[in-house]
């Protein structure tokens, strides 16, 4: 859950504080649940059954299904990649470090990493760099947002904005991720873990929903009441260093470098294991090769070398030279594009793939089914509002 907090999500936190000050408040709020629903499902899917996501589509629907649900895994996964290592590319220009320095060292520490590692040493270290996110909570703290402007921002919502929309239809693919139902599904049965483990896992999914989501609104908050109540509406950021200079007065200049770098940076690297894994282990529930970091490099080649791939993606992409800042609002609109396919497939399993002790039924069937409907169908039409509209 720190992973759905990732670098290109904590970029779309700060251009809507920065754009339209609070009035993206309430939609990372009303996620809070959202997100809960939508992992709790993943959760129950990969405990019960014992198989990761694309598996199971195979399983239920054939194969033909399966590569049409993991190619959209492998899109989304391309993109959080992309996005995370441009955190760190961003970051590292802020110290005057060249975005190759920066990306290749975060290839070699992945690569080290994820081929020498064990589940649980590769999750020790995902989750020790992730805390570093809870950064963002103080600095909201600290930059003291005006009350009034903040219940004012609440209710203000200029829905037939299309530069809103856009950023509406980013939010929601910053927080229901595709490549965060193929992980998380994945990683509870790479981890071991069984139906015993379901109350508990369903606590840390709740608890981790809170926290990742207090992240997102910890950054809007902080971006919204320095560069956006102090410009009159009329802010915008361009790189990181500008979403650095949202902290710095509140911290001083070294400080509030400092900590915004290992927030960011931290959301960047916890973020870049999870996806990169994901692509590897969505791949191999379809194609069916060897799929574990229990697995060496040697035992399970096509895991790992399909791993190396999408790393290599993000770092040539990164280092084309594209705008970072829409770079990673795009992708996190590409993500909303996505999610019809996704969140049906997810309720589909829930309710066909389960026994019926822990299948989807009765009210809470419905409750998910008009989340689900709900939440995909206005992230797509917030992001054809918004790119018809010219939104960005």
């Amino acid at each position: 859950m720190l992973a759905d907090t990732d670098a290109g999500s904590l970029i779309t936190a700060a251009q809507s504080g920065a754009t339209w000050g609070y009035s993206l408040l309430l939609v990372q709020i009303v996620l809070i649940p959202i997100v809960y629903v939508v992992q709790e499902l993943t959760v129950r899917l990969g405990l019960v059954t014992g198989r990761g996501h694309g598996e199971l589509i195979r399983e239920r629907f054939g194969v033909g299904w399966a590569w049409l649900s993991v190619s959209t895994l492998v899109i989304a996964c391309a993109g959080a990649i992309v996005t995370e290592m441009s955190g760190i590319a961003g970051v590292g220009l802020m110290w005057g470090v060249p975005k190759w320095v920066s990306t290749s060292a975060v290839v070699v520490f992945l690569v080290t990493m994820v081929s020498t590692g064990s589940y649980r040493r590769v999750e020790r270290i995902a989750i020790g760099v992730g805390l570093f996110e809870a950064v963002f909570l103080v600095t909201m703290l600290l930059a003291g947002p005006d009350p009034n402007q903040v219940a004012r921002g609440m209710v203000d919502m200029p829905l037939s904005n299309p530069n809103y929309m856009f950023l509406v239809a980013a939010n929601i693919g910053a927080v229901v991720m595709p490549w965060m139902i193929f992980y998380h599904q994945s990683a509870v049965v790479d981890k071991g873990l069984t139906v015993k483990h379901l109350r508990i896992a369903r606590w840390d999914t709740a608890i981790g929903a809170v926290v990742t989501q207090l992240v997102m609104v910890g950054m809007l908050v902080t971006v919204a009441a320095t560069l956006w109540a102090n410009s009159e509406g009329d802010a915008s950021l361009d790189t990181v260093r500008d979403i650095s200079s949202a902290i710095t007065p509140h911290l001083g200049d070294l400080a509030g470098r400092v900590l915004f770098s290992l927030g960011m940076v931290g959301a960047a690297l916890i973020a870049a294991i999870v996806a990169s894994l994901t692509a590897a282990w969505g791949i191999g529930e379809v194609t069916g090769y060897k799929r574990s970091l229990e697995h060496s490099p040697r035992e399970a080649p096509w895991f790992y070398m399909v791993f190396a791939v999408v790393i290599a993606v993000g770092a040539i992409t990164v280092l084309s030279g594209v705008n970072l800042i829409q770079l990673n609002l795009y992708v996190q609109v590409m993500n909303a594009l996505l999610l019809p396919t996704v969140l049906t497939f997810l309720y589909l399993l829930a309710r066909r793939a389960l026994p019926d002790r822990f299948r989807l039924a009765g009210t809470y069937r419905w409750v998910v089914l008009a989340i689900i409907a709900g939440t995909a169908g206005l992230g797509v039409y917030a992001a054809v509002i918004g790119i018809v509209g010219g939104g960005s």
